[in-house]
């Protein structure tokens, strides 16, 4: 469990120094990849924030830390972020239904929240694309979101 605490405060080391752009001088954004950068790392910061919690939980209050679950803890960083990477592509494109009507962020604050909770709840988030999917393409879920 540890190794697992050092490895999610090297991600939000890291997520934290590129959010203040303290790795600008070894890369420099155009500035339509700013907003997209910008959703990539608060689902990354979405996604840790929901790892700490999930030690907490499972470590402190429920007492059932299980060492089969380890590689999740490593692997979600990554599926978070791929999650805001999605976000912004489906809200950019307008694609994404926000509610019942047609609303897109207007600012880049929309996209930023949209992405921290895309990144905060991968599972709902890809189920949400699956049931967007379903309805307007015709696409069936994948065999791991299907009711059983």
């Amino acid at each position: 469990m540890k190794k697992i605490i050092c490895w999610l405060c090297f991600i939000t080391i890291v997520l934290f120094l590129l959010s203040i752009g303290y790795f600008e001088k070894w890369f420099v954004l155009k500035t339509s990849m700013i907003l997209p950068f910008k959703s990539i790392i608060a689902s990354g910061f979405g996604g840790v924030l929901y790892l700490f919690r999930s030690i907490y939980i499972n470590k402190c209050v429920k007492n059932q830390w299980d060492i089969k679950w380890e590689l999740w803890y490593y692997i979600r960083p990554i599926t978070s972020v791929l999650s805001g990477i999605a976000s912004y592509i489906f809200l950019k494109a307008g694609v994404l239904i926000l509610n019942s009507e047609m609303i897109t962020p207007t600012s880049s604050y929309g996209f930023i929240a949209v992405a921290f909770i895309a990144g905060l709840n991968v599972d709902k988030f890809i189920a949400k694309l699956e049931d967007l999917a379903k309805s307007t393409w015709g696409i069936d879920k994948s065999r791991m979101n299907k009711e059983k």
